[in-house]
């Protein structure tokens, strides 16, 4: 129509200028129609560019300029300082909950949520909440809701927000290995935060399938919280390691200081010693003429303490003086029951299809007539426990004792600083080995000069 519009105006234009008679009549046809205003609003303006948030940062900071000239910058308070200037005077759950709604308050969006949380998790320990299944709800309900949630497959299948799911998850191995088992709010949480075919809540699914059937499956348990007093420790050190419900469990001497010949204070370590009745007849026929160890320190990890332990046992006697004990006829007899018989003589370590051919060779230890803990290691102190050890035991009076004593957590005095009783030797190729407390100082300055 416009084309048409146009050539129509041309036409007529040629005519006016050929015949001045028809002025009227083409002024009549050409503002018959006149043209169409366009509104500012029906105008295409050209649309402005829009630059993406990595622009933005190459752009230079401004900087507010104070007075006398000083410019101050704005940086960056990392989240590890946050702790520290928020637990100035007492870490504990109260603090690091005010640092985590503190976070929280900052921000709408939760700007930098996925390093405040490896922060916070890192932190833990020091403000004693590693156990706090409230305070890992708590972070987690730091993550914002609803957004990270995966709204079909391909984006499901191509691990939707990959960093936001791999703290999640770090999140719920921490709790794995502190023991701490999910509750109802976790799952609550983890659904709204990722969805619920998210890797957090599949790892949330295998604590709760796993974590219940591991519960009990110690039958030697070790508590949660462990004594604080050192022969409360030992006592349940030791009864850990002795494998007979009989033994019996004697503290020797309780932690207590004392007073000198020259008047200085001297603190004594607690001495706690176990031994069973079956250890006792076996060192009661033990060969006087063959001396007895004292061996340590020994490791013993509960948790995260790890305690030291010694014990008195014996090389394993030549084959000479080996005696086997008759078996109780009673126990062969036609009395004994077929379902249940008291003794089977049977390998039982072995099956029909087991190889033959080979033999492995058992190494023979020798026995262990007693375990102890103290608070020092020295030969001095672990003296004291074989003295108290002869009052149940006489025949240790007649039995020469040597001390193998290694580098353990603590120095080890001398040879020549402790005293001897009339029946314990100290073996000199242990002690040989092991320097002085004033020659190793001597040495380290040495060192430094």
């Amino acid at each position: 129509m416009n084309s048409a519009r146009r050539l129509l105006q041309t036409q007529y234009f040629r005519c006016l200028a050929a015949a001045p008679n028809y002025r009227a009549s083409v002024q009549h046809v050409v503002f018959a129609h006149p043209p169409r205003r366009t509104s500012l609003s029906q105008l295409q303006w050209p649309r402005s560019f829009h630059g993406s948030p990595g622009c933005s940062q190459n752009r230079p900071v401004t900087t507010a300029v104070g007075q006398g000239g000083e410019k101050k910058e704005k940086s960056l308070v990392t989240y590890d300082e946050l702790f520290e200037q928020v637990a100035r005077d007492a870490k504990s759950k109260a603090t690091f909950n005010r640092v985590v709604d503190i976070f929280s308050k900052r921000d709408v969006r939760r700007r930098g949520h996925v390093e405040f949380i490896y922060a916070a998790l890192k932190k833990m320990p020091e403000f004693g909440v590693e156990r706090d299944i409230a305070v890992y709800n708590k972070l987690l309900d730091v993550f914002p809701k609803e957004v990270l949630v995966a709204r079909n497959f391909i984006q499901r299948m191509f691990n939707h927000y990959p960093r936001q799911q791999e703290c999640g998850v770090q999140v719920l191995e921490q709790m794995e290995n502190y023991g701490i088992m999910p509750n109802v709010e976790t799952k609550v949480l983890l659904v709204q935060i990722f969805g619920d075919k998210s890797h957090p809540v599949r790892k949330y699914q295998r604590l709760m399938y796993w974590f219940p059937k591991f519960k009990h499956a110690n039958p030697f348990p070790v508590p949660r919280d462990l004594p604080q007093d050192p022969v409360d420790l030992a006592r349940l050190s030791l009864g850990r390691i002795a494998n007979d419900l009989d033994s019996t469990t004697t503290v020797y001497q309780m932690p207590s200081t004392d007073l000198s010949e020259t008047g200085e204070e001297i603190s004594l370590p607690h001495i706690v010693g176990t031994q069973s009745p079956d250890q006792r007849s076996l060192l009661a026929k033990h060969n006087p003429s063959r001396p007895v160890f004292v061996e340590g320190p020994l490791p013993l990890w509960l948790r995260g303490t790890c305690v030291y332990y010694y014990v008195l046992r014996a090389d394993p006697p030549p084959p000479e003086e080996k005696v086997e004990e008759p078996c109780d006829p009673e126990l062969f007899g036609p009395g004994q029951s077929i379902f249940y018989p008291l003794v089977v003589d049977l390998a039982l370590d072995r099956d029909l299809g087991d190889d033959y051919s080979f033999d492995v060779d058992d190494v023979e230890e020798g026995v262990v007539y007693a375990m102890c803990m103290t608070g020092q290691g020295d030969q001095a102190t672990l003296g004291r426990w074989i003295s108290g050890l002869q009052e149940t035991n006489p025949i240790l009076g007649q039995i020469p004792t040597l001390f193998r004593l290694e580098s353990g957590p603590r120095e080890l005095q001398g040879a020549s600083e402790t005293p001897r009783g009339p029946d314990i030797e100290a073996e000199p190729r242990t002690m040989e080995h092991e320097p002085f407390p004033e020659e190793e100082h001597q040495h380290s300055q040495g060192m430094k000069q």
